[in-house]
């Protein structure tokens, strides 16, 4: 069927019976739903019919003839770590707006990332939220779309996000172990294959220079995925415990909290006193309270990142026309007894 057919086809639709449902009709007529979207915009750029969310209707019809249920395409790179919460955000606020979410899984695997997006794009979703494995590559997606927890890779990129500011929450932890915990000597363990490092050892630095500190000799540590060098990682660790035993810190933030507990165990089993000889604030604050002397944590807040993306996406499709948004939030520091707290 040439373009000029779907457009009648589309337009007798719309006599027949008022509205217009793109991933039924494409369906229909056996092509896709990015086909018969296009087809949409173009008729509506004619003044021919007016878009509504998935769907058409004549000019002039009555908005709710057509309402029909927004679906939501979500796809993270896990769900049993940090998106979780996310998802529960996201789909809390997708239920309040009759909006359906489906969810794909990457397993932070490039290829199955697009595997994801090509079934949903196919399948005729409305929209996308999508974080990326790693920093966003650029792909083009023919529907709206907003970024979760990454930022564009192109600073001059229009595409909408997302996200914890994740420098400030750094820069919280170190402001409270300078300040209130006491500490002088602060260091970082980070993980340098987290999609969040860069920001966490920005906001490590700027709250060091904050304080009027700078980073101790030996005191920050770069982990490698414990997979990919075990020995390497456990060098490090080595090292690191030294620095902490010898007294060159007393204090340090730890990205992310399984670390925390790991290391935890590791400088208790040396004797040293947590918070007494090293005052400790985790990141994520996903088992943090779990620990044996609950940690200090930065939580970000996660659960608000995946209802505000919902709520973003729902008014690009009502507004297209409108400005667009990049959103940061800001996490908070929960206090424990790792840094001297109840």
């Amino acid at each position: 069927m040439h373009a000029e057919e779907r457009h009648q086809a589309i337009l007798r639709r719309l006599r027949e019976r008022g509205s217009l449902r793109v991933t039924d009709f494409a369906h229909e007529v056996r092509v896709s739903p990015v086909t018969i979207r296009r087809d949409v915009e173009q008729l509506a750029e004619r003044g021919l019919l007016t878009r509504v969310h998935g769907g058409a209707l004549l000019p002039g019809a009555e908005a709710a003839a057509a309402h029909e249920e927004l679906v939501f395409g979500l796809v993270v790179p896990a769900a049993d770590h940090y998106y979780p919460e996310v998802i529960r955000g996201a789909r809390e606020a997708a239920a309040e707006r009759g909006v359906r979410l489906v969810l794909g899984i990457s397993q932070h695997d490039r290829e199955q990332e697009r595997t994801q997006l090509r079934r949903m794009l196919a399948d005729g979703v409305d929209g996308l939220l999508l974080t990326p494995c790693g920093a966003p590559d650029g792909t083009e997606l023919s529907v709206p779309h907003v970024l979760v927890e990454r930022h564009p890779a192109d600073d001059l990129s229009a595409a909408e996000h997302v996200a914890t500011d994740h420098a400030y929450g750094a820069g919280l932890a170190v402001r409270h172990l300078a300040g209130p915990a006491g500490r002088r000597r602060v260091g970082l363990v980070v993980r340098d294959d987290s999609p969040h490092a860069a920001a966490v050892r920005d906001g490590y630095r700027r709250g060091l220079a904050a304080a009027g500190l700078t980073p101790p000799e030996g005191g920050v540590l770069h982990l490698p995925a414990s997979a990919d060098d075990d020995a390497g990682r456990e060098r490090q660790l080595a090292a690191f415990t030294d620095a902490v035993t010898g007294g060159a810190l007393d204090g340090v933030l730890v990205h992310h909290d399984h670390d925390a507990l790991v290391l935890l165990q590791r400088l208790r089993a040396h004797g040293v006193d947590v918070p007494g000889d090293l005052a400790v604030v985790a990141y994520d604050d996903e088992v943090a309270a779990l620990a044996d002397i609950p940690l200090t944590a930065v939580a970000p807040p996660k659960h608000a990142v995946g209802a505000a993306a919902v709520d973003l996406l729902t008014r690009r499709l009502t507004d297209p026309t409108a400005p667009r948004h990049r959103l940061t939030l800001l996490p908070e520091l929960r206090v424990r007894a790792s840094t001297g707290g109840e």
